[in-house]
């Protein structure tokens, strides 16, 4: 899922070397990342956070059959 992650990310932005994805797991479930230049945050997250929101609505699709939830975590 974090490759998943990351080729979003490295398309939407202008600086794709600055993409930094990390994966944790707690006890909710599993987290992941996502880290770009703060000159490409507003491209992530989109107007009214609708691309951050598409994001984490592709990666929810692709881990539904998954035992623990998955959650997409834009880091500052």
């Amino acid at each position: 899922m974090v490759e998943l992650v990351k080729y979003i990310a490295q398309s939407l932005v202008e600086k794709p070397e600055a993409v930094d994805v990390r994966q944790t797991e707690n006890e909710e479930g599993v987290v992941i990342e996502l880290r770009v230049d703060p000159d490409d945050m507003g491209k992530v997250i989109g107007k009214q956070g609708r691309i951050a929101k598409a994001i984490r609505t592709v990666v929810k699709a692709a881990t539904a059959k998954d035992e623990k939830p998955v959650f997409v975590e834009i880091i500052e």
